[in-house]
């Protein structure tokens, strides 16, 4: 198959940025090779013993922080109160060393069942590609869909959703054997735009992609063949989302290390403990019969959670595929970059107000429930109290900041340190490389939370208070 677009397309130089028989096959969420149990070499530690050894070790942290933290305690509470000394020590240090030291733990624990079967033929797959206004992205997109060269039958659906630039004139110049186009008359909204296009879904398995990215080489199949290998209750994998425009500016420089660092790193941990929490819209995949169930992505700001909750609700697991690669573009100025994590956070408070019996689950998920049920307190703790503590220490006052809070830097370099190993360790099998981005990591490491803490707040304040919704930055 050869592309036809007649646009000029950049090909896999996206990799530096870090740096057929068509006939129906059984669903593979049923499949009978799916969930095989792996074939374990020396000491196997079950995952439940995993989470065990993690919680433990999380909780011996937090006693000793505390234990240590009682004279900061004791200095803050003459100041400011002993309440609220408590809720700023609790919010910036004890609460946040306990979720770190239970992250390092899963870390060092994981380890990443193979592929089963890989042999086995690939399954057709449905992808929905919605977009609005990617008239100078979307060939590029549907370029690396067909270098993908996948070997199972593929439908494509691009959805074109309203879009008032070229777009759609664009898309008249792409002739691909599998694609379709539907051309919706005015902008709807994402989660509208992929249900328009599951409902036109012809495989059991629905792979969602980004109008503005590109799919690294081998993702739909590794997506595909780490969702068959997976658990048999598993619904839905998320593919790892990297940065595409990393070398734009020090906006998007910094991003390349939370989604390379951060967001990857959480994902892992979650999936090793059987419940990713967000299965992206970004990239992903699901299984088409129980998307159609949960009645596809709902009309919220945060779709792609509140639908992965909800399937999340009905017992199914949520899976991570770290070597399922696609590149996007980040928001690269710092407007943009506040607007899509208060739309993140938005999404986070509509999941907790639709699927709060998740909190009273009964799996080894639910832990990260309740950190997600914290996290607009720790949020709110950083921007009124830490940020202002950071202030009064450069005045010499250390009250909030100072020689306490300097205790927790040595986890938080092992924390960095593990990442990276885990992460580099994927890029090599993938034959990507990270490139050299100190001034980013810096960033990331010392400023990034001074800007993205209090975007949080605000996006949580906005959920609550019921502020409009509309398409924004992804």
């Amino acid at each position: 198959r050869k592309s036809s677009c007649s646009c000029s397309i950049q090909h896999e130089k996206m990799a530096d940025s870090i740096t057929h028989t068509h006939h129906q096959v059984p669903s593979p969420a049923h499949h009978p090779l799916q969930g095989d149990k792996p074939v374990h070499h020396g000491i196997y530690v079950p995952v439940v013993g995993k989470f065990s050894i993690s919680l433990v070790w999380a909780l011996l942290w937090m006693a000793f922080s505390i234990y240590i933290a009682q004279d900061w305690l004791h200095d803050l509470g003459q100041v400011v109160g002993i309440v609220p000394a408590h809720l700023i020590i609790w919010g910036i240090a004890i609460i946040p060393g306990f979720m770190n030291a239970f992250l390092v733990a899963g870390l060092l624990l994981d380890r990443r069942p193979s592929v089963q079967h890989p042999e086995m033929a690939l399954p057709g797959i449905t992808v929905l590609v919605a977009a609005y206004n990617e008239a100078d992205n979307i060939a590029a997109t549907l370029d690396s869909i067909e270098r993908q060269g996948y070997g199972g039958p593929l439908q494509v659906i691009v959805i074109n959703d309203g879009s008032t630039d070229g777009t759609a004139d664009v898309l008249a110049t792409c002739h691909h054997p599998w694609l379709e186009v539907l051309h919706l008359p005015h902008n709807v909204g994402k989660a509208q735009a992929l249900n328009e296009g599951l409902s036109r879904a012809r495989w059991h398995l629905t792979v969602t992609v980004d109008g503005d990215s590109y799919l690294y080489r081998h993702a739909l199949e590794n997506l595909v063949r780490r969702y068959l290998s997976d658990p048999p209750n598993t619904r839905a994998v998320a593919g790892a989302v990297l940065v595409r425009n990393s070398r734009k500016n020090f906006v998007t420089e910094i991003q390349e290390w939370d989604y390379f660092h951060g967001i990857a790193a959480i994902k892992r941990l979650q999936s090793l403990y059987q419940g990713t929490l967000v299965a992206q819209g970004a990239f992903s995949i699901y299984d088409t019969t129980t998307l159609r169930e949960v009645g596809g992505w709902p009309a919220t700001v945060g779709e792609d959670i509140v639908m992965t909750w909800q399937m999340l609700e009905q017992g199914h697991r949520i899976g991570f595929a770290e070597n399922a690669c696609l590149f996007t573009n980040a928001p690269d100025t710092w407007r943009q970059f506040i607007h899509q994590r208060q739309r993140w956070s938005r999404g986070l408070i509509e999941a907790l107000k639709l699927h709060w019996r998740l909190l009273f689950k009964r799996r080894m998920s639910t832990l990260f429930i309740w950190w997600n049920l914290l996290f607009p307190s720790l949020a709110l703790v950083y921007t009124l109290a830490y940020i202002p503590g950071i202030i009064l220490a450069l005045f010499g006052i250390f009250w909030i900041v100072g020689p306490m809070t300097l205790l927790v830097l040595p986890l938080g370099l092992l924390i960095n340190y593990l990442m990276y190993s885990v992460q580099i360790k994927m890029f090599t099998e993938q034959g990507l490389k990270v490139r050299r981005n100190p001034l980013g990591f810096m960033g990331y490491a010392l400023f990034y939370n001074l800007v993205l803490q209090p975007a949080c707040v605000v996006g949580y304040v906005q959920e609550i208070l019921n502020r409009t919704k509309q398409w924004g930055t992804k």
